[in-house]
């Protein structure tokens, strides 16, 4: 949902607010603009944002609410602890429409049906955010980004004269569920995605959470009502599509996740079939399997525990991604490892059977690439379980 060339829209485009005492003109129009998913993961989504224009005062504006800079002090240690800062961005929108134009992704525009007095309301809180004191905010990608802004200030400002129709919605969805439908399944994306996130995205989410997407905005948004002078009437007035370019579909790599890690349990399972003839381990193979698992363990464990990400907790990837193999890895590097290790691995080989009833409980809905893994890591805990302290020396 963030847009590129932050830098180059900045340069272009800062200069000092305008005063929020100016009043708009009866000709002015608050807008909901809503852009098509791009070919980049943080694009998948689309995009939605708030334009406001003037003929008569000769300004047209877009309120962009996904802007992010790299360049922050502890941008990356910020980012894996949670505290994504993200920013509004006020701009000509010639720029940002010109992106749109450069990148083929389509844009719509829903013209809010407002008096002059909602539309002035609108102007100023935007003008006021938009000021370098308040146009941060910590984001989050389901429960406050670019989107679910214009959900809540919609709210905020029309209060109880407007009303969403939540008969529309289809069969309720998990904010999983929601998500993957944007991100095609066998992407490194999506499997990152549901790799980190936890319990929280399986439950059945409300009609105003599945605003955290933008075409859910638009859809609410083209089927909301707004009351005036008591009586309803639609909160859109007008839609124009300003760019017509066919939505893009996701393209799947040809090293896709699927295909190599079905490539890593077939050796994993070929290397562990002659070991069981030379009645030998592999102890680097081994290594490899546990130190990874333990160490994506830890970091889901670290999220889990030491972050403010919103979806971290109960993360039940962990059963197979298991943070003490860690630890274990070097241990199964010696000839004759501890014997308590035997009762270790059973241990482990429980967890992973654990995972399909979870699944099928629907507690938590595991990335489907990670069903090879799960085959291989059983196939290899079971083999050590059995061997470990009967091999040739």
């Amino acid at each position: 949902m963030k847009k590129k060339y932050f830098f180059l829209l900045f340069l272009i485009s800062v200069y000092s607010p305008l005063k929020a005492q100016l009043q708009l003109s009866k000709y002015a129009e608050v807008s909901i603009i809503t852009a098509g998913p791009g070919e980049e993961l943080y694009e998948a989504f689309g995009h939605s944002a708030i334009r406001v224009k003037d003929p008569v005062l000769n300004f047209d504006l877009i309120y962009n609410y996904g802007m992010f800079d790299f360049n922050q002090p502890n941008f990356y240690t910020n980012f894996a602890k949670g505290n994504m800062i993200y920013s509004l961005a006020r701009y000509d929108f010639k720029y940002f429409i010109a992106s749109y134009r450069r990148d083929k992704r389509w844009l719509k525009e829903q013209v809010l049906n407002l008096n002059k007095q909602e539309k002035q309301a609108f102007f100023v809180f935007l003008e006021d955010n938009a000021l370098p004191e308040n146009s941060e905010y910590l984001y989050d990608p389901f429960f406050d980004n670019c989107a679910t802004k214009l959900r809540d200030i919609t709210e905020l400002i029309l209060g109880n004269k407007v009303t969403f129709n939540e008969d529309n919605l289809e069969e309720k969805q998990t904010l999983r569920q929601l998500t993957n439908n944007e991100i095609h399944w066998n992407t490194w994306g999506s499997f990152g995605l549901n790799l980190i996130a936890g319990t929280i995205l399986d439950k059945k989410a409300t009609f105003k959470q599945y605003m955290f997407l933008p075409d859910y905005v638009y859809l609410s948004f083209k089927d909301a009502s707004l009351f005036i002078k008591n009586q309803p009437d639609k909160l859109i007035k007008q839609e124009n599509n300003l760019l017509k370019f066919k939505e893009k579909e996701p393209k799947i790599s040809v090293s896709n996740p699927l295909l190599i890690f079905i490539l890593i349990a077939i050796l994993v399972i070929f290397v562990t079939i002659k070991d069981i003839k030379k009645n030998k381990r592999t102890k680097y193979l081994d290594f490899i399997l546990f130190f990874i698992s333990g160490l994506i363990g830890c970091v889901l464990l670290f999220l889990w525990l030491f972050s403010t990400h919103s979806t971290a907790p109960n993360n039940f990837n962990i059963l197979w991604a298991f943070g003490p193999n860690f630890i274990v890895a070097f241990l199964l590097l010696k000839t004759q490892p501890p014997k308590w290790l035997k009762s270790y691995l059973l241990f482990l080989t429980l967890l992973l059977i654990s995972i399909p009833f979870l699944w099928i409980a629907k507690v938590q809905q595991f990335p489907i690439v990670l069903l090879p893994i799960i085959i291989l890591l059983f196939f290899r805990y079971y083999f050590l379980s059995k061997k470990l302290l009967t091999f040739k020396k």
